[in-house]
């Protein structure tokens, strides 16, 4: 159930805009024939809707106002970033005539891809599932420290790349091996 404040969805007028543009828009080269327009998923998110349009020639996520209170309209070309739980996402403004207002961020451009519309609809709907799974998120950046610094060794070039192709090829203890350090080919020489 929808909130009585939320706007309808806007499934059918994005749905009837992007078929005028589809009729106008047959016979080139990066239309896929095998798809139609259609709407996937469109649901109340954070007080506007979120689904997935797909056309001939693209497949966008979609965010089209809901409640009033929460929209901010964008002027066409604008971009805005939305936290999801699978990370930060940019959204493009765009006004239609028929579509009205609404932002998109592309999924895929063009969707040649798609051999028929069910797997086309499959692959939105996992892309909607996913942007609400954390483990899709990009990790965060951790700053790299060395806890156990380069030995100096004896048989080593001078410089730090000099230094590191000799622990390369320096014998593995076992604490090393447990926390992943690499060696190189010298496995005979191992205790």
């Amino acid at each position: 159930m929808t909130s009585p404040d939320l706007l309808p969805d806007p499934s059918g007028r994005l749905v009837n805009g992007f078929r005028a543009a589809a009729s106008s828009m047959e016979g080139l080269s990066f239309v896929n024939p095998a798809l139609a327009v259609e709407a996937v998923g469109f649901a109340p998110w954070q007080g506007r809707w979120l689904g997935v349009l797909l056309t001939p020639w693209c497949m966008n996520l979609i965010l089209a106002p809901g409640d009033a209170s929460v929209w901010q309209s964008q002027r066409q070309g604008e971009k805005q970033s939305y936290h999801f739980p699978a990370g930060e996402y940019d959204f493009i403004g765009a006004v239609d005539g028929l579509a009205g207002e609404y932002q998109m961020c592309s999924l895929f451009s063009p969707v040649l891809q798609f051999e028929d519309q069910a797997t086309a609809r499959l692959v939105a709907q996992l892309a909607l599932a996913a942007l609400f799974d954390v483990a899709n998120a990009e990790p965060r950046e951790i700053p790299v420290t060395n806890p156990s610094p380069l030995p100096d060794l004896p048989d080593a070039k001078p410089g730090p790349l000099g230094q590191l192709e000799a622990r390369l090829t320096a014998p593995q203890s076992k604490r090393e091996f447990l926390r992943g350090r690499r060696a190189g080919d010298d496995y005979a020489d191992r205790g």
